[in-house]
């Protein structure tokens, strides 16, 4: 388990607590297809960036960013039984992730995810040890570039979405510094079920691309 875990430095990272090159994670996922037609984002007329880009740039180990929670609204459809609307779900699982790193925050992620999910309950366990040290990342944006969807015979539905992750500074957990890291472009898969009337996240991948 790295200790940073949004690190550029390799395509095979491990982020968000699961290997991105096959081993560990939460069990099945779909791997991605080698080409991913990203053609045309569908962000369901959300305002890319606009979700987690609040705030100053003035952050410090010590202090969580002003950092706007995400709005649901960005999200149309997020809880309707649709491959879009689990899509929807996803994107939104994805941004509240990050918001938690620049704040503390995990309620939001805990609601949108089944208990076995070991990928989020690592990420959530990591943002509150984080924040009981006083240690945020920076402010920053996810802008989309596209989904895409995969057939499942196992699960409800698995999506694939793609985004850049903007600059911005995570502390170093053994200096309690924050060091910048780079814009990086990450894709994502991700397993949803349908539970009691609302999407939920299964199992996350993550793999970004080399810097």
């Amino acid at each position: 388990m790295p200790r940073r875990l949004l690190s550029a430095a390799a395509a095979c990272t491990l982020l968000l607590g699961l290997a991105a090159c096959g081993e560990g994670g939460d069990g099945p996922v779909t791997t991605p297809p080698p080409s991913i037609d990203i053609s045309g984002s569908s962000d369901g007329g959300g305002d890319d960036g606009a979700a987690s880009d609040g705030g100053g740039d003035d952050a410090s180990p010590s202090a969580a960013p002003e950092v706007p929670a995400p709005d649901p609204a960005d999200y149309p459809g997020m809880d309707e039984n649709t491959p879009e609307g689990a899509e929807q779900a996803f994107r939104y699982y994805m941004v509240l992730m990050i918001w938690g790193y620049q704040t503390g925050n995990v309620e939001g992620m805990e609601s949108r995810e089944i208990g076995s999910c070991k990928t989020c309950a690592e990420n959530r366990r990591i943002i509150l040890d984080n924040s009981e040290a006083g240690l945020y990342w920076s402010a920053t944006s996810i802008e989309d570039v596209g989904v895409v969807h995969y057939d499942s015979e196992e699960f409800d539905f698995e999506v694939g979405y793609i985004f850049v992750l903007g600059e911005h500074e995570e502390p170093n957990l053994e200096t309690g510094e924050l060091e910048l890291e780079p814009a990086t472009r990450y894709t994502t898969a991700a397993v949803m079920d349908w539970v009691d009337g609302a999407w939920k996240v299964v199992s996350v991948r993550v793999t970004a691309e080399a810097g």
